[in-house]
């Protein structure tokens, strides 16, 4: 078993560097809960299903097809939010339901800021997870799907911020 990993539960934790971009340029982006398809375009969708946008308690629904197991199946999740700091720039949710085969699962995603030697700001989003053991997973998979879905949310992050400060 790998070293973030026990019978009981998975934990998991990935981040990726955002170059020049300071954390409070980035938090409104990842602070918009229910809009997460803007920046992790496998997903198909992403809404509010309930509650006040930015508000703890608030619920999306998001749709994705995922890569493993590949079963043709249309995968989908509800996601509740359970705390969101704009001060330290963090949030974390729960799935409540699901069709992925997670029973128990908890993330968290976090901006941590970086001022570089040579005078440039940036900042690290990082995320870390919680869950059960998933029926029919192995733990690398999970954290190879995000590692790559930061990967892509980061980017997209960086060029949507790139975009809008070269307007």
């Amino acid at each position: 078993m790998g070293e973030n990993q026990s019978p009981l539960k998975w934990k998991g934790k990935t981040s990726r560097e955002l170059k020049g971009h300071a954390a409070e340029q980035v938090w409104p982006l990842l602070a918009d809960f229910c809009n997460l398809h803007k920046w992790l375009p496998v997903l198909d969708a992403c809404y509010l299903v309930d509650g006040v946008p930015g508000q703890p308690g608030v619920t999306r629904y998001c749709v994705a097809p995922l890569p493993y197991p590949d079963d043709g199946t249309i995968k989908w999740a509800k996601e509740k939010l359970l705390m969101i700091d704009p001060i330290n720039h963090c949030l974390s949710y729960e799935i409540i339901e699901n069709n992925f085969g997670f029973k128990s699962y908890v993330a968290t995603m976090q901006l941590v800021p970086i001022n570089g030697e040579d005078g440039k700001t940036g900042c690290i989003i990082e995320w870390s997870f919680v869950s059960d053991p998933v029926e029919g997973w192995k733990y690398e998979d999970l954290q190879a799907v995000y590692e790559t879905y930061l990967e892509l949310i980061a980017k997209n992050m960086e060029n949507a911020l790139l975009s809008s400060t070269s307007r």
